[in-house]
This record gives C-alpha cells, structure tokens and sequence, in this order.
C-alpha cells in the first residue's frame, strides 16, 4: 500500500484534498516567459514550489508535454524528477493496450516520469491493468467521466448493471492484486454515491472542479472527505489564476481559496 499511503500522508500533512493538475498550456503562460528557452519548465517549477506545501498530489498530463514534441518529454521528466519525494505524482496518460505495449508504457511512467500513479482506459479488460500493477504504485482506472457523450458506452445498461457499475466492481477485484483508484468526474454526482458504496475506502480521483462546473459540496456529500481517498484535481483555475507576473503567488492564492472551500464541506462530513 505505498502509493496509497503516501497519498493519505501527504493529504493529512497538508490538510488538503487538492491535486493539481499540470496541464501546462505555452500559449496560456505568462507573455513575460514565453522569451525564455525553458518557458514550461521554469512556469511549472515556479508553480510547484509555491504550492507543495499545500497540495495532496501533482497530475501532469502527458498530452500538453507529447504536444511539444521532443522538447516536451524532456519537460514532463524534468518537471516530474523536480517535485519532492514525498509528494504523489499521477500521470494523466490514460493507456489502455496489453501485452508488450502496455510493459512499455508502463515502464515509461514509472522507470523515465519516475511517477507513482498513472491513469489506465479499462476498455480491453484486466490485460490492460496489469502491467500498469507494480509494487507501491497506484492506478486510478477510469469509471465515469464527465463528457457530453459519456453516455455513449458508460451509461449503457449491461443486464442488470449500467456499464461503469461493472467497471467499479472489476476494479474491487482488481484491487486484490493491487493498489487500485477510479477516476469520476466532479460532474455527475448523482453516481458518485453509488460508485463510493461499491468500492467503499478505495481511491477516487475526481477531475471537473472549478472550470467545468463540478460542485464542492456535491464531491463531498458523495464521495467522503477522507485524507488520500477522495482527491479533487484543478488545473486551469489555479495554473492561470494571473498572467502576470505574480502567475505563482495567484496559483497559491486560488489554491488556499478551493483548500478551504473544500475543508469547510469536509467539516459537516
């Protein structure tokens, strides 16, 4: 249980349910960075150190660093190897292939990013999952997003059970050969009670607070205010709080803002 204890730890020290989400945009960046070399890198540092006392976990996503290209990846490992070690990382990949592909992509999560977490696509089954299952690392398997066309699939009626009903009680399996979280969007929180029910103290990494509208309050009510169970990622709200110059003294302010909004909920928890 080390990625889940680490999580809990980092939670209970900082008091905080908040994962910041890196999703670093260089169009969206301060203008005054944009003449340096290393304009992503030296945002994303600066973010960090203003706000690692206050956070539960960082979640880079991948995309915004392959997007770059070479350069890029060069970034995310930096970025990745710059955080603490006692703070949690949760790579935003969403892999979901098996056999020798899955190994690679794992092997670059955990062995190039250095991550303790990543997020995996359920859709090929427990092949795609297990490779990912590495002694003390986490992986937060998507269950319900929050998407317009969700529905599409993770809404369909399977006999019995809507289709992300079966995925929470596969990952309740899963979690026997593992340390297993799910992923639900802030979004929908008419499932999430559903979802915490079936998989009682198990991780769930909510994004869609904030920019997309998920309610505080709803997350709470639903999911718990546990330490390290429920994690409430934000990314756009906090990363361009301010194009300015002070871009990472708002970064913190917005953050100690949504900080507290959330421990006022978890007290009537």
């Amino acid at each position: 249980m080390e990625f889940i204890n680490k999580i809990v730890e980092k939670s209970k020290k900082a008091d905080s349910l908040v994962c910041i989400g890196l999703d670093t945009d260089p169009l969206k960046i301060p203008v005054h960075l944009r003449q340096s070399g290393n304009a992503v890198l030296e945002f994303n540092k600066s973010i960090i150190t203003a706000t690692k006392d206050l956070v539960c976990a960082y979640k880079p996503n991948a995309a915004f660093y392959e997007a770059m290209g070479s350069i890029g990846i060069e970034i995310l490992e930096k970025t990745c190897r710059f955080i603490d070690n006692n703070i949690p990382i949760i790579l935003d990949i969403k892999r979901g292939d098996i056999g020798n592909t899955a190994v690679q992509y794992a092997y670059a999560a955990y062995e190039i990013f250095g991550v303790d977490a990543v997020t995996v696509n359920p859709y090929m089954g427990f092949d795609a999952i297990k490779p990912f299952l590495r002694d003390g690392k986490g992986v937060f398997v998507l269950c319900l997003t929050s998407n317009p066309s969700a529905g599409d699939f993770q809404l369909l009626d399977t006999g019995g059970q809507l289709l992300y009903e079966r995925v929470a009680h596969a990952a309740v399996e899963w979690a026997k050969e593992g340390e297993i979280g799910l992923v639900i969007g802030a979004t929908r929180p008419e499932t999430m009670q559903k979802i915490r029910d079936i998989v009682e103290d198990m991780p769930i990494l909510v994004p869609g607070i904030g920019a997309q509208g998920g309610s505080i309050m709803d997350v709470i009510t639903n999911c718990g205010g546990k330490p390290g169970r429920t994690i409430i990622n934000s990314s756009r709200s906090i990363l361009y709080a301010s194009h300015e110059k002070d871009y990472a003294e708002a970064a913190r302010s917005s953050l100690e803002k949504l900080r507290l909004d959330i421990n006022k909920n978890r007290s009537v928890e």
